[in-house]
């Protein structure tokens, strides 16, 4: 019972220590005057992302790459099937939006860039290298056709809701720093010890209970939105967490701490991940809207991707 507890503590320490990390960041760069374009870029989209790196750095130094590897993945396919399904559940899914074709083209790109680079057996710090050199060209690229500075201020402080006080934005940050590391080593230890006691893998548990739990804040996020009948911001929550999951976190990760990529994630996961990539290709190529059917459809899939990982892990486990 302890490992759950602890598993929920940091998750939910996770969450509360990522989001003051940004509140605090966006607050100290809009007090120093930085241009609302360079911190939704930046601050913004890394902060975010900053549970999930802390997590797989955490896992890939313990000596659990399959946690850091699979929560990557496992993130990735639960953002596509139930983080898109669900809201379509409550409302249509537009994805007619500006930039959404040439973002779902990096991202299937990137996918196949990650795909090839695990198909060496691990990623060692050169394809770090390459993974992270290939975030900061999409940075570029979307910095030359972002919108304006204007448009991108609104965001922020609609989103983020920035700390305004510079007192207590660096608290926020330090607060965020020391809070990170403790969550993520709270919640990898915890996922090891569950990973036992049910009889799976570790990769099991990184691809559906950690990487559920760091979908978290997107799931909540496009959820609320759908309620406002503003879904269309999922698409675009989507297809920037895929990008930087697979480019910033794995590409920091590897640079950090070299990891082997799991057999098991290369049976099925991988070319799961790789599949959902080309969903979101098909319904942004085609500009359909995420209709309640297909919403089904997609959370019904992430239902019997779920079932079968766990019962591959069990094999993989016992075997």
């Amino acid at each position: 019972m302890l490992e759950y507890i602890l598993f929920v503590a940091g998750l939910a320490l996770l969450m509360v220590a990522g989001d003051l990390l940004v509140r605090g960041s966006v607050g100290i760069a809009d007090r120093m005057s930085i241009p609302p374009l360079v911190i939704g870029l930046t601050v913004v989209a890394f902060g975010t992302s900053a549970p999930e790196l802390v997590v797989c750095i955490n896992a890939a130094l313990a000596g659990s790459p399959a946690i850091a590897i699979g929560n990557i993945v496992g993130s990735n396919i639960a953002n596509v099937l139930l983080v898109l399904g669900l809201p379509a559940l409550i409302a249509p899914t537009l994805t007619d939006q500006r930039d959404a074709l040439r973002n779902t083209i990096y991202m299937v790109a990137a996918t196949a860039v990650f795909v090839v680079l695990c198909l060496t057996g691990a990623l060692n710090r050169w394809q770090g290298a390459i993974l992270f050199a290939l975030l900061i060209a999409f940075l570029w690229e979307s910095v030359r056709s972002a919108r304006t500075g204007a448009d991108l201020r609104e965001e922020i402080e609609e989103l983020e809701g920035p700390a305004k006080n510079m007192t207590i934005a660096v608290l926020f940050v330090i607060s965020g720093l020391v809070g990170l590391p403790l969550a993520a080593d709270m919640m990898v230890d915890a996922a090891q010890t569950i990973a036992r006691r049910w009889g799976v893998s570790e990769a099991a548990i990184g691809l559906t209970v950690v990487a559920l739990g760091t979908s978290l804040p997107e799931l909540a996020a496009t959820v609320m939105a759908a309620i406002r009948r503003e879904g269309a911001i999922a698409i675009g929550n989507v297809i920037g967490s895929n990008i930087f999951n697979l480019l910033g976190i794995m590409g920091v990760t590897a640079l950090v701490a070299p990891l082997r990529v799991p057999s098991e994630v290369m049976r099925l996961d991988i070319w799961v991940m790789a599949a959902t990539a080309i969903v979101v290709l098909a319904f942004v190529g085609g500009r359909w809207r995420i209709s309640r059917p297909a919403g089904i459809a997609l959370v019904a899939a992430y239902g019997i991707y779920c079932w079968s990982v766990f019962s591959f892990g069990k094999a993989a486990f016992t075997g």
